[in-house]
């Protein structure tokens, strides 16, 4: 743990400029998660030369709308302030919704490419079976029950992807009781075919789980490969990201 820390706090006193000085990377994480569950994909960015920002937001203490305003909105702001000529994202999971409300109602003349990780973008089945439970409500809060697949769940009234938007899915579970509630391959939380969306760009599927697959070294390979060439490389896995050679790269708090 405490190793862990050390590593982070050097990772934020400088920056690797090798992919392009002007460029920002604004990381979301899921429901019921913090920015700490996206640090190893954000070391590994940053290690690319990525600027990021992690961001943090309280995901049970509000709907998907309020929380999108309020966090993507500031951290755009924090790019702007940078002069960033182009802004990219990474969610998991419940993040990937917020963009999409986000962007659906708001412009980002410098938006760039999207990557989303096991993203519901047509809602997950476990809502729809225990969204109405006490239990679930509380520790999912406003936004969780938000997430159902009807057609009137918000993720369905969103639209489909008017921008570059990369997808993948995990086809792993370690919740085998939420798995029986999902039809198909899912990652315990959302199925294979929940996870797409219309107009998305390319679609990756990997044996990965919900809880974890921000983690999945092959996951964020391939998240680097579609921010820098907008598409995934379907030719195979590869040996694991390093960071350059070099001071440590730096993350940039939200």
């Amino acid at each position: 743990m405490f190793a862990r820390a050390l590593i982070i706090a050097a990772a934020m006193t400088t920056c690797s400029t090798t992919f392009g000085a002007l460029d920002e990377v604004i990381l979301l994480h899921g429901l019921c998660r913090t920015s700490h569950s996206m640090d190893k994909i954000a070391l590994a960015l940053a290690g690319a030369g990525f600027k990021v920002r992690n961001v943090d937001y309280p995901s049970r203490s509000a709907p998907i709308q309020k929380l999108a305003d309020d966090a993507i909105g500031k951290a755009i702001a924090d790019c702007d302030s940078d002069d960033a000529k182009r802004i990219d994202f990474v969610t998991h999971s419940l993040g990937g919704i917020l963009v999409r409300s986000y962007v659906a109602r708001h412009s980002i003349p410098n938006l760039g490419r999207v990557v989303m990780l096991a993203p519901p973008n047509r809602g997950s089945q476990v809502v729809d079976k225990l969204g109405r439970w006490s239990l679930f409500k509380w520790i999912n809060g406003v936004a969780g029950n938000e997430l159902g697949t009807d057609s009137n769940s918000l993720p369905n009234r969103l639209g489909p992807a008017h921008y570059p938007v990369g997808i993948i899915a995990g086809d792993r579970s370690i919740n085998w009781i939420n798995s029986l509630l999902i039809p198909g391959p899912n990652d315990g939380k959302v199925s294979t075919e929940s996870a797409k969306l219309a107009g998305m760009s390319d679609y990756l599927i990997l044996h990965a789980t919900h809880p974890f697959i921000m983690r999945n070294r092959e996951a964020i390979r391939q998240t680097i490969h579609f921010l820098r060439t907008g598409s995934f490389d379907h030719g195979g896995p590869r040996p694991g990201i390093k960071a350059p050679p070099g001071p440590p790269p730096r993350v940039r708090p939200a």
